[in-house]
């Protein structure tokens, strides 16, 4: 008999519950109010625009952009030393790149022109050619792009070390590959640096560090759907975020 009326009891709480939490749930629901991630805290969260940009933490420790001694456009050597207490960028490329790179260093010439009085702003551009990419070939490739911001360092010297920066310091992939047009492979990533040396980023929805910046799409590009959408607009933000 006890066994039965425990039974009838808990189908009252069972049906109590149906009738007045189910409708809550459904009517949140509804109105789009689920939060989506407890790191994303939609309701108290900044907009995206807003939003505080990310260290990259390895072990619970923030990366650096990695130490670098290279030969500039003008001949003179340049360090990573010289880029702090600037925001900079940094990307990987080669003066015959007959895709990516035109497009990549045309838009870095509009992220220039963003910032072309900032003493405290500057652009990294390392050579994955720099058999080919002498100070002269990137003096030359400089003017012809309108390349003319006093900090944007365009960087040759040994290859291997070329390489261990890209693969290995800001892990944007880089390599010889004579299967591909020009030679070489290569990401069109932009990284972006703090003033203190730090790698930074923006987060995705779930308060993931996205890290790099799309370089290769055209700044003002119409996209379909399914297509990889420009990220100038949104680096120079966050440039002037870290400014």
């Amino acid at each position: 008999m006890k066994r039965k009326y425990s039974y009838i009891g808990l189908s009252i709480i069972i049906l109590i519950f149906g009738i007045i939490i189910i409708p809550k749930i459904v009517e949140t629901i509804s109105s789009d109010e689920i939060v989506k991630s407890d790191r994303l805290n939609v309701k108290g969260a900044k907009k995206e625009s807003d939003a505080a940009l990310s260290y990259i933490e390895i072990n619970g420790k923030k990366r650096k952009a990695p130490e670098f001694e290279l030969i500039n456009q003008e001949g003179d050597t340049i360090t990573n030393k010289d880029y702090l207490g600037k925001v900079y960028v940094a990307e990987f490329f080669f003066t015959t790149c007959p895709t990516i790179c035109p497009i990549m260093n045309q838009n870095l010439v509009e992220v220039q022109e963003e910032f072309q009085d900032k003493e405290d702003f500057g652009i990294a551009s390392f050579s994955i050619d720099p058999k080919h990419d002498t100070p002269e070939v990137l003096k030359s490739y400089a003017k012809n792009y309108g390349i003319d911001h006093p900090h944007w360092n365009l960087l040759t010297g040994e290859k291997d070390a070329i390489y261990g920066l890209a693969n290995g310091g800001f892990n944007i992939y880089a390599g010889e590959d004579s299967e591909v047009p020009g030679g070489f492979a290569h990401q069109g990533l932009f990284a972006l640096v703090d003033k203190e040396g730090y790698i930074r980023s923006r987060q995705d929805d779930y308060g993931n560090p996205l890290i790099y910046y799309r370089g290769s799409v055209e700044r003002n590009k119409s996209v379909v759907e399914g297509e990889e959408e420009p990220q100038i607009d949104i680096l120079i933000e966050d440039i002037k975020k870290l400014l």
